[in-house]
């Protein structure tokens, strides 16, 4: 990273991202109120650093060893546009402020009276974003692939139901882009763009769902590490989006683990998490268990971890669900959960650090 000097002119510093455009890299500039810190994106070993420690402007130069640059800790430590914590507005939500933020829905949405239903539910139960997949990626072909792949017409009709529930119950709305032929559908109606675990490798997407200049939730792969997970966030990042929304929602269980929950949840990648990267983390114990009966122990947990939120699968009648009906709860207790989670991050709160 090039660190400007204080009062240093847009003259110079436009000089500067010239020349890093002259070696083939890009420019990420966060301008501060007395200091400007710009971040080179690519592949650096083309730079002579030498060369830009003596143009007009800079302070310094620093190199960041880390592969995850401009979403650690350690970027944003010098530039006054970002603080210590990231804070995501999307309506009147904040990602990453001073509570925890609760989404819910159903996993799939299978009708609008389904959905409208739960949003209702879900808002008096204390959510505060509506959650509902339109497009579901699944493991087997023969499985519910959610409205969205029956055709455009019927995806778009869905997604304006997700968009129309999210305006009457007072919720943003996220829903996941499975493929980059959705992006530009899905960005039209959803509030947050959700990339799930099995995309996180996929850089296209990344990069597409990036340019949309939308909040993006980035769920960690099941066979990801967290360099890897931060890393993938830096695809995001590089595009001039910073607005992300980390989610640990399970990684591949060890031997017969799978017998007794769909996935290991992760909840220590949440403060390992927070100690590399100034983004907002949140849990998903939906899909990190797959036991509804299991959902308020690692709720609680993950916000006891420091979990800035929870993305819970609810349904009013989970038996029903077309898509995993084994990890939705019901309204009621989703209450139940978030009453009790806000106990614990009472409780928690002041004692958990992150530097």
């Amino acid at each position: 990273m090039i660190i400007m000097k204080t009062g240093a002119t847009e003259e110079q510093i436009a000089r500067v991202v010239n020349e890093i455009m002259k070696y083939g890299l890009r420019a990420d500039v966060s301008r501060g109120a007395f200091k400007t810190v710009i971040g080179l994106i690519g592949d650096e070993r083309k730079i002579p650093f030498s060369h830009f420690e003596v143009l007009p402007g800079v302070k310094e130069v620093l190199r960041v060893e880390i592969p995850y640059k401009l979403v650690s800790r350690e970027y944003s430590k010098y530039s006054e546009s970002m603080s210590k914590h990231k804070v995501i507005k999307v309506k009147n939500v904040r990602i990453g402020g001073k509570e925890p933020v609760y989404i819910a829905g159903p996993c799939a949405v299978e009708s609008k009276e389904q959905l409208f239903r739960i949003a209702e539910a879900v808002k008096k139960a204390g959510a505060h974003i509506l959650r509902g997949g339109i497009f579901k990626p699944r493991s087997s072909v023969h499985s519910f692939q959610g409205l969205g792949a029956v055709d455009r017409k019927m995806a778009e009709k869905a997604l304006k139901w997700l968009r129309e529930a999210g305006e009457k119950f007072e919720m943003p709305v996220v829903t996941e882009t499975r493929g980059e032929v959705h992006v530009d559908l899905v960005a039209e109606y959803a509030d947050i763009l959700q990339i799930g675990a099995r995309n996180m490798y996929d850089q296209d997407l990344l990069t597409m769902v990036a340019r949309k200049k939308k909040p993006v939730l980035l769920k960690r792969h099941f066979g990801a590490g967290i360099e890897e997970f931060l890393s993938f966030a830096e695809y995001i990042a590089a595009e001039g989006n910073k607005d992300i929304i980390l989610c640990e929602r399970g990684i591949v269980p060890i031997g017969k683990g799978r017998t007794y929950t769909r996935y290991t949840l992760d909840l220590a990648a949440v403060p390992a998490m927070q100690k590399e990267t100034y983004l907002p983390v949140i849990v998903d114990p939906s899909h990190g268990t797959g036991r509804r009966d299991l959902i308020f122990n690692m709720s609680c947990a993950a916000i006891a971890a420091g979990a800035c939120g929870l993305m819970i699968e609810v349904h009013y009648d989970p038996v029903e669900a077309l898509v995993d009906s084994q990890q939705m709860i019901t309204p009621d207790e989703l209450k139940d959960t978030i009453e009790a989670c806000q106990h614990i991050y009472k409780l928690a709160q002041p004692k958990i650090k992150v530097s």
